[in-house]
């Protein structure tokens, strides 16, 4: 069943259902063998042709979050990013982390001068001998993708920054690059500007082996959005406290004191949050 049927996709492009599309990203969310072909079957026997991957999407995560609640948490990930919004501070803050991970020291928000002009920097990482120019392109809705254009500014910006950089002889031992990360995808002609350029292009799915995705899983910092037990105005507090990774709460409980939560509620947030970072992530970093 579902073999010849059509969905629909956010772009509104319509293509064929695929049952190891599905059980893949059910797999990639934890699920068993067992559990991800009981779920495909239940879908499949309610599919008709013209079903939006959302409403299909929903479906999963539903009956995901009745097993588990980390699953589905983990099922609804690049949706959780985009709640982040509206402002693009949160997934900012999630970008510095991911590249604080990675040994650098970071900094974000900046107005750094350039040669010609001053610019305001999303995320600057430092190391002794390298650094990081980094933009943070951040969409709260499918189908939209990062194009030609976003690379195309963000080259010149650095280029700026980096010219003032060098006239300073103390900086004769940096290297500096660029980097943008999306939460999206980029278009073709995007990634192929940016290879040309020397910017590091981070979206999504792209590049295999340290896309978004495999980096947040990698480092388990999932953000607050994820966690299923919690409703979205809880969730909206928070991040307006700059609260933003579940880590955070692993490491400091008591932030989710006098949120209106019960006690009981309280320990299932923390073990939902535990489940997602803090077996797979240093709290202390």
């Amino acid at each position: 069943m579902g073999k010849n049927l059509l969905i629909k996709k956010a772009s509104g492009e319509s293509v064929p259902f695929s049952r190891d599309k599905l059980l893949g990203s059910l797999h990639r969310a934890g699920a068993s063998d067992k559990l991800a072909d009981s779920i495909v079957d239940e879908i499949e026997s309610w599919l008709k042709d013209g079903v939006s991957t959302k409403k299909i999407y929903t479906k999963a995560f539903n009956l995901l979050k009745e097993k588990k609640n980390s699953l589905a948490a983990r099922y609804s990930l690049k949706n959780s990013i985009m709640e982040l919004g509206p402002t693009g501070y949160p997934f900012e803050h999630l970008v510095a982390q991911l590249i604080k991970k990675q040994g650098y020291e970071i900094k974000v928000g900046q107005i750094v001068q350039g040669y010609c002009v001053s610019h305001e920097v999303d995320v600057i990482a430092t190391s002794p001998k390298k650094q990081f120019i980094v933009e943070c392109k951040f969409y709260n809705s499918r189908g939209k993708n990062a194009t030609v254009k976003v690379p195309l500014y963000i080259h010149s910006r650095v280029n700026d920054i980096v010219r003032r950089m060098k006239l300073n002889p103390e900086n004769s031992t940096v290297s500096y690059h660029g980097m943008i990360v999306t939460n999206t995808r980029f278009t073709s002609d995007a990634i192929d500007y940016g290879k040309c350029a020397g910017l590091h292009m981070i979206s999504w799915d792209y590049p295999a082996g340290n896309s978004l995705k495999e980096m947040i899983e990698r480092y388990g910092s999932f953000p607050i959005t994820a966690l299923v037990s919690l409703n979205n105005t809880q969730k909206q507090r928070l991040l307006d406290e700059g609260i933003v990774l579940c880590i955070q709460i692993c490491s400091q409980p008591e932030l989710l004191n006098k949120r209106g939560l019960t006690k009981s509620e309280i320990k299932k947030v923390l073990a939902e949050a535990k489940e997602l970072a803090c077996n797979s992530a240093d709290v202390n970093s």
